[in-house]
Order: C-alpha cells, then structure tokens, then sequence
C-alpha cells in the first residue's frame, strides 16, 4: 500500500490505525525522496489529523509485570557477581533468557498489576530467582558468536503527527510556503 492509499483510507475511514503508521513511517524511512503527491498526501492527512477529521486508534495500554519483577532480580544477582568478579553482564541479555522461561503476568490496570505483583512474589519468586540464575549461568558459558550483533534500538516518536509533521519539515521545507505563494496567486 502507498502512503496516497493510505492517506485516502484513513480519510474515507475517519481512523488511523497503528499498522497504517507504521506502514507510512516505514515507507518514509526507506524512501530516498518522496513525490510531491506523497508530500501533499502527508500534508492532507496532518491537516485531517489536527482538524479532528481522523483520529489515531490508541495501542492497547498494558504492561507484563513479570518484566519488572525478573529485572528487579537480574539487577540484584548481576551487582553481587560484578562486585566480586571481573565481569559485564548484559542486563537485557539475562532478563530476555528468563523471561523466554517464564509465564507472562499481564495487567491493563494498575489494580490488576498489584494483584498480579503480590501473586507473583507469593508463589513465583523461587522461580523467578532460578530463571534468572540460569540465564546468568549461560550468559557466563556462551561463546561470543556474532560480535557484530546490536541491540535493539528503542522506538522513538511513535505520535503520528509529529512524525508527519518532521517528515513534512525534512523533505519539504518550502512546501508550505510554495503552496501559499500558488493560493495567493488564484
């Protein structure tokens, strides 16, 4: 799908939804140069966005509580190896390894997230404390294969508009003030 078609969809629909973005931004990001029709396509749908005329489709709101309470621990059993032994351990890494191990604890509301916490220390910590060993245990054994691999990069600016309206700013600066210049001509 083209940003125009996308553009178009949401403005029939009224709606933006998250893979609708994603497929713009993802277009924007590996396009060397968008067209004026894009250009001005990214500009209808800013206009749309700020008029109220379509509306992004919020992402579900929710958190694994498991996450918090498994780095919780590798942060723990990590600063009471470092401190005794000469050796980096990746946070990310171990907390990933154990994670992959153990059942997620989802929660949509904070109250949900506080059962699901008390839950968790109550019957799982053992387990949690275990999976975490073991993760460090073979974050400690592994070979280094694949130096060259790379974090995942973090997300950054997924609001739409802002998004629309950097792209707007980047590959079209003068367009705004063309477009005025050709309105007032008419």
């Amino acid at each position: 799908m083209n940003i125009q078609a996308i553009v178009e969809h949401a403005l029939d629909e009224g709606y933006l939804t998250p893979a609708m973005e994603a497929e713009v931004g993802r277009i924007c990001d590996s396009a060397a140069e968008l067209s004026v029709e894009e250009y001005m396509a990214l500009d209808h749908l800013m206009g749309a966005l700020l008029a109220g005329e379509v509306v992004t489709v919020p992402r579900k709101q929710f958190i694994n509580v498991m996450e918090e309470l498994v780095i919780t621990e590798t942060i723990a059993q990590i600063t009471a190896i470092e401190l005794n032994n000469d050796v980096q351990l990746d946070v990310g890494d171990i907390a990933a390894y154990a994670l992959n191990r153990l059942p997620p604890l989802y929660a949509t509301t904070e109250e949900g997230a506080s059962y699901q916490r008390e839950r968790a220390q109550k019957e799982l910590q053992n387990l949690i404390t275990q999976q975490v060993e073991s993760a460090i245990t073979q974050n400690l054994n592994r070979p280094e294969f694949f130096p060259e691999r790379q974090a995942i990069a973090k997300p950054t600016g997924d609001e739409v508009v802002k998004q629309v309206s950097t792209l707007l700013q980047s590959y079209a600066p003068q367009f705004e003030a063309q477009n005025h210049a050709v309105g007032a001509n008419k």
